[in-house]
């Protein structure tokens, strides 16, 4: 929201300068972001007027003019401005004045000079050497009662700030200068000067016929018809000025005078060329299949979640939005129809962004707008017209005003000890009556509660909390004394067994992955080709079209950041991401940290990409493969034991995946990403991926403290055959168990498989594992029957088992 400071202090005018002014917003919630002089410092500038223009006798593009400044003398000056012409009034800079700087940035000095072998006394100036506008087209043409000598800067009102303030969502009534003049006023109790017009009398019976057939999109509707008018009429400049230092750039009479209302007074108003409309007007839901070309040369379709206003033949608006291109007014206009009306914040929230555009009107009603004076606000919107288009034979029809569904303005409880309790300062029910009167709320009270009865142009005010806001801005936020919390604080030690997911992060990190934080909104199509997710959970408003879905699965956002680096060149990528996935289950309640039927485990992600180490000297270049990975996620969960088993992921390469289980219970998977992901979103190589549950990883064993063996250990090595079927994690849960199970075995320390032998000797459809054993006791030095009775008892197992056999 942006204002001019002069407009503001013409409703209420607090003894502040407009730094306390603004610090004073922005310490009340309307956060001030820019304060901007509306023009650059310039000197000795005053009002001329154009006595005489002569063709140059030396330039055919020059004119010399005799200008009066009202200083006694006639000025000479020597212009090549095309708009210059007698009587006219224009900004005229005399000897000595200092103009803003131009392109070199130094300020621009006016002198006594020859031109062309004229003598030139001034300068004409126009709106751009003055960095009023961009506007170059010729001098800056001033209103025939412009006062002749007066200073250019008090007469134009230059010395003057625009202010921009940041409005939170809640605060709609600040939508307008009004508003944030009732902001000024109840914080500085400052009396408030409502803008005085004089309502003009109807002078015609004539009304539009209009029917509200949604009555749950608009709850009132007003309007009036208005015949015999000038639109080609030039709008004042004192308006133009608060327009264009509110951001608003003139277009017409009209249209300003519409723009100039809903900046005053927070009302969009929409006015319509009379004769453009096709019979009576129907405020309905829009219908499937229609379409409306728009103010902005749009044409867009609508269906049942639009509101439009629609004429006998075609829509002619977009309900709170804009006006449609068919009935808007022109330079042409005679005859209008000028409309207000209510309508539900809910039925204009988020059409304007469905179109991809955003416009004043929805910005305000999409937030919601005063219901209650709608009737006023046409009279002053009737008055302007009047004052600035109107004729001898303007006929002004009566107003046609229906309700039909206007919000209902329930009471608001606030307890006096729950707003001392909630703001930490002692409040007293005086106190707080006299904030609710300067803040102009209606309420009634009793001994220490309150029951406020909100504005109509107040939507914010819905629970005790709002109420208390408003205390505590009124009373004012600096004046809250900082105090120490008294409440007793109790160190709370995290368990021994867990871990937090800020180690985890070091954890990673120190194995050379960089952590990323993405969105939980995701592309649908992320969804579909990496969890195979065909109903995810849909956002109802998504920040962007691509941004729609929940995610379940962290791996696409990695897959995204990787193609972002590659696409920079970056030959080598691991990083990390952890945070919460999203999925459906009914077995989900309603708690402090979840939604009923909605699922949001913490997940831990990490993927590799590229070379295993930075090139170097010491080690042969190798990509990156499902190995290195797996020893990283060993690493990560050690010294408790993952196991691995192939299976399928619609993310991963069918044949180089696997699902990692810990004590019998699937917590993730590992893999490298499948080739038709790879080929589809354009990777060079094939990355390799792990996500686990971030609740498994944060558990880990106390230490176990065991004592150091004194003896030797001794190794044995083992090479079964066995059918390619027979997974390796198969032989090794058999020599686990048996190890379990089998006091000979106990002594066996460490299993490592360190060949795999596929060929010569063996037949097709089998493959020798050769195994590393290594025994150790902790009592005696071992003997080679104990240790031939060990490896007897796996050799056996693994025979009974797997159906292997010694290789010869």
């Amino acid at each position: 929201m942006q204002f001019s400071e002069n407009w503001l202090r013409t409703m209420v005018n607090p003894k502040m300068n407009s730094d306390e002014l603004s610090h004073l917003l922005t310490m009340s919630g309307l956060e001030v972001e820019e304060v901007e002089a509306v023009a650059p410092p310039f000197t000795n500038i005053v009002v001329g007027e154009v006595l005489e223009v002569a063709k140059h006798p030396n330039a055919d593009r020059l004119n010399v003019c005799q200008v009066d400044v009202k200083t006694g003398t006639i000025l000479n000056i020597v212009c090549g401005a095309p708009n210059v012409r007698v009587g006219m009034k224009v900004p005229c800079a005399m000897a000595g004045a200092v103009l803003p700087p131009g392109a070199d940035g130094k300020p621009f000095e006016i002198k006594v000079g020859q031109l062309r072998g004229v003598e030139s006394q001034g300068m004409l100036c126009s709106a751009r050497e003055l960095k009023l506008s961009e506007d170059h087209g010729g001098l800056l043409e001033l209103p025939d009662d412009a006062p002749v000598g007066q200073n250019f800067r008090d007469y134009y009102q230059l010395n003057d700030l625009k202010f921009t303030i940041k409005l939170t969502p809640n605060k709609a009534d600040c939508l307008s200068v009004l508003g944030v003049a009732r902001e000024v006023s109840a914080l500085t109790d400052t009396p408030l000067k409502m803008p005085v017009y004089q309502v003009v009398a109807a002078n015609s019976d004539e009304k539009l016929p209009v029917k509200i057939s949604a009555p749950d999109l608009c709850g009132r509707f007003a309007g009036r018809v208005i015949r015999g008018l000038n639109a080609k009429a030039e709008t004042p400049q004192w308006m133009k000025r608060r327009l264009e230092r509110s951001g608003q750039r003139p277009i017409s009479a009209l249209v300003d005078i519409s723009n100039y209302v809903m900046l005053e007074l927070g009302r969009p108003t929409h006015v319509f060329d009379l004769h453009k409309i096709h019979g009576g007007l129907d405020v309905r839901w829009g219908r499937k299949g229609e379409s409306l070309k728009l103010l902005n040369g749009n044409t867009v379709e609508v269906d049942e979640w639009i509101g439009v206003i629609a004429d006998d033949k075609e829509i002619e608006s977009l309900a709170g939005i804009m006006g449609g291109d068919a009935t808007a007014v022109s330079l042409d206009t005679t005859d209008i129809y000028l409309e207000a009306a209510f309508w539900f914040p809910n039925a204009i929230q988020g059409r304007a962004r469905r179109f991809n555009f955003s416009t004043d009107a929805a910005h305000r009603f999409e937030r919601g707008v005063d219901f209650a004076s709608i009737v006023e606000h046409i009279e002053r919107i009737t008055a302007l017209i009047v004052e600035i288009c109107g004729k001898p034979d303007t006929k002004i029809g009566v107003i046609d005003d229906q309700s039909v569904n206007l919000p209902r303005r329930d009471p608001v409880t606030l307890r006096t000890a729950r707003a001392t309790k909630v703001i930490g300062v002692a409040f007293d029910d005086q106190q707080i009556a006299a904030i609710f009167t300067r803040l102009g709320l209606q309420f009634t009270q009793a001994d220490g509660v309150f029951s406020v009865t909100p504005p109509s142009y107040r939507f914010d005010i819905e629970i005790e909390e709002d109420l208390i806001e408003e205390v505590a801005r009124v009373f004012g936020f600096e004046n809250i004394p900082a105090l120490p919390p008294v409440a007793a604080s109790a160190m709370r030690i995290a368990p021994e067994n867990t871990r937090s997911l800020f180690d985890i992060r070091h954890l990673l990190a120190d194995l050379d992955y960089q952590e990323v934080i993405n969105f939980s909104f995701v592309d649908s199509a992320w969804e579909t080709d990496f969890a195979a997710n065909d109903a995810p959970i849909k956002l109802l408003n998504p920040i962007a079209s691509q941004m729609n879905v929940m995610r379940s699965s962290l791996i696409a956002s990695l897959v995204a950041n990787v193609r972002y680096n590659i696409n920079r060149k970056a030959a080598r990528v691991r990083v990390f991401e952890v945070g919460a996935v999203y999925s459906r289950s009914s077995a989900v309640q309603d708690g402090p940290l979840s939604v009923a039927g909605y699922e949001q485990p913490k997940r831990v992600a990490a993927l590799a990409y590229g070379a295993t180490v930075e090139e170097q000297w010491g080690q042969a270049a190798r990509n990156v493969d499902f190995f290195d990975v797996k020893a990283d996620l060993e690493a990560m969960f050690a010294p408790r034991t993952l196991r691995f088993t192939k299976a399928s992921n619609p993310a991963l390469h069918p044949g180089r995946s696997a699902s990692v289980s810990l004590d019998g219970q699937e917590i993730g998977f590992i893999g490298e990403l499948h080739p038709r992901l790879q080929q589809k979103y354009d990777l060079p190589l094939a990355p390799v991926v792990f996500e686990v549950d971030a609740h498994a990883l944060q558990q880990r064993p106390l230490p176990d403290y065991v004592e150091i063996s004194k003896f030797p250990a001794v190794t044995r090595d083992l090479a079964l055959v066995v059918k390619q079927t027979v997974a390796v994690q198969d032989l090794l849960d058999v020599f686990a168990a048996e190890k379990q199970t089998n006091a000979a075995c106990a002594i066996i320390q460490a299993i490592v498989l360190f060949d795999e032998y596929l060929g010569k000797g063996l037949e097709t459809d089998e493959k020798s594992l050769a195994f590393r054993f290594t025994l150790q006791d902790t009592q005696n030095t071992l003997q080679d029957d104990t240790v031939d009775a060990a490896m007897s008892a796996v050799i056996a197992a693994a025979t009974g088992k797997l159906a292997a056999r010694l290789r010869a």
